[in-house]
């Protein structure tokens, strides 16, 4: 005897996180019926323009429907600007970013991470267990809104879908950010973010089994806190990042207030 699966009636706030998981598992293709069909296999009632408007309010586009958009708008901005040239002459000129992950209690999270080139500072950061537009636009949010930085902020990243979606490209555009994109499969465009990276990992994620969510969190921000303002760059002159910008500000005091 056959029998039917319970539905499950549910909030928009609930559902979301549920419809980007099944959009990463099928790699960005699955577009809303597809999905509502795995939705509704689930136990899950919602309607097709529900699951379509969640999408599309975070970016969540189909790469087979959307993908003769999305390529002219990656012709518009597949320059890479920054084109390894990791200097900057003052904060808030440039900023990099990039996503990475870490398995702790066997759930994935994914850490997304703002620096500043000038003195290598890490300006904003964010764990989630989702890894779409939506992280990296919290994330970017996060760093403008600290550091308020003037029109012309070049913002430079990899080409990954939640850095080429359309919602985080429109995103840039309204706060006055210009993009400038990795070459496709060349880690080192971006080999800042590369070798942070690689830091956290080593000198802290990598060394811990961390007991909780709540721990493996506070011990990412105790990292962070040390990284800017207890450890030493050499690009910095053996400086920390937040010694070099407070360098920076105190020699260039006068012309900041005039500019005020």
């Amino acid at each position: 005897m056959l029998t039917r699966t319970p539905r499950i009636c549910v909030k928009k706030k609930e559902i979301t996180p549920i419809i980007e998981e099944i959009f990463n598992e099928s790699n960005q293709i699955f577009g809303a019926s597809k999905i509502n069909a795995i939705l509704r296999s689930r136990g899950y009632v919602v309607a097709d323009k529900t699951v379509a408007a969640i999408m599309h309010e975070n970016g969540w586009f189909s790469v087979r429907g959307g993908a003769k958009a999305i390529y002219e708008m990656n012709k518009e901005r597949k320059e890479n600007i920054l084109s390894q040239q990791f200097t900057a002459s003052a904060p808030n000129e440039v900023w990099i970013s990039d996503v990475t992950y870490f398995t702790c209690k066997k759930i994935q999270y994914f850490i997304c991470v703002v620096i500043d080139l000038f003195a290598r500072k890490v300006t904003a950061y964010t764990i989630s267990t989702g890894n779409s537009s939506r992280i990296t636009k919290e994330t970017l949010a996060k760093a403008y809104y600290n550091r308020n930085p003037k029109e012309g902020l070049l913002f430079h990243s990899d080409r990954g879908a939640n850095y080429t979606s359309r919602s985080f490209s429109t995103f840039c555009k309204t706060l006055g950010i210009t993009q400038s994109l990795s070459r496709t499969a060349t880690p080192y465009d971006n080999s800042v973010m590369e070798a942070f990276f690689k830091s956290l990992k080593a000198e802290e994620l990598y060394r811990n089994n961390y007991r909780s969510e709540r721990e493996f969190r506070e011990r990412v921000q105790k990292y962070i806190d040390f990284y800017n303002d207890k450890r030493p760059h050499q690009i910095n002159r053996y400086r920390t990042p937040n010694a070099t910008e407070e360098a920076y500000y105190k020699r260039h005091a006068d012309d900041i207030s005039k500019s005020i």
